[in-house]
Order: structure tokens, then C-alpha cells, then sequence
């Protein structure tokens, strides 16, 4: 893990990746914890039927059932937990997980992507007592 001046506590290092992999994955990390943009793609061209750059949560569903290796239900509980809170965090207001949103992932930058988004509990309870 390096430490640079564009660092923060958001930044995700993948270098180990390899170390988390599962059976049962959607296969965009190969066994050495490579990206593998087809694999990737392949998700989308496979299962994104509503819109073509973005899953709905029954378009999700399909997808885990497609990549179940028979018995491997360690494998099965991690990419289910894996893409539901994905879709959980990453959702549209229409629902959708769109593209990119899921590829942040991978680069290791959707922390960054959503943080603008989030309401930290110290900051809200700080607007409260300025209010009063």
C-alpha cells in the first residue's frame, strides 16, 4: 500500500484482490487479481435488458444465478452479499446500477464517486446545534 499526497481514508488498494476471490464471481478479476475489462463487459451485454449500461435488481439476480457453480455456496452467499450492497450503495433514484458506477469498483474509486453523496452523523448533528 503506498501513501501519496493524493492519498485519503476512501482510497481502496487492489494490489491484493486475488486474495478475495471466490468461486461463483463474475470472473472481472482473473486468479492472479488482474481486471478483465471482457469479463466485465460480459456482465452488461449478458444481463443489462432494461438499460443497456445499467442493472436493475431482478437484472442482478439473474446474474448471480448465472454464474452459481453447483454446490459452491460460500461462493453464492459472497457475490450475492458483494452485489447487493453494490446495488444497495451504488443505485440510481430510478433504481438502476448504472455502468460506471460498478466499474468504480474495480478501479478501486467508488468511495470517492459516492462520498459527496453521504451526510456524515458529525456533520449533520453539527447543523442541528447551529440551528438551535
Amino acid at each position: 500500500m503506498q501513501q501519496n499526497a493524493t492519498s485519503s481514508k476512501l482510497d481502496i488498494y487492489v494490489e491484493d484482490i486475488y486474495k478475495g476471490k471466490h468461486g461463483s464471481d463474475s470472473g472481472s478479476y482473473d486468479a492472479e487479481g488482474r481486471f478483465v475489462p471482457e469479463k466485465f463487459e460480459e456482465i452488461f451485454a449478458k444481463h443489462a435488458k432494461t438499460v443497456p449500461d445499467a442493472l436493475t435488481s431482478d437484472e442482478i439476480d439473474q446474474l448471480l444465478e448465472a454464474n452459481r457453480e453447483p454446490g459452491d455456496y460460500s461462493g453464492w452467499a459472497g457475490a450475492e452479499a458483494e452485489w447487493k450492497i453494490l446495488y444497495s450503495l451504488g443505485k440510481d433514484k430510478d433504481g438502476l446500477l448504472r455502468k460506471d458506477v460498478a466499474r468504480s469498483v474495480y478501479d478501486g474509486t467508488l468511495f470517492h464517486r459516492l462520498a459527496p453523496n453521504w451526510k456524515s452523523p458529525d456533520k449533520e448533528r453539527l447543523s442541528v446545534i447551529r440551528e438551535n
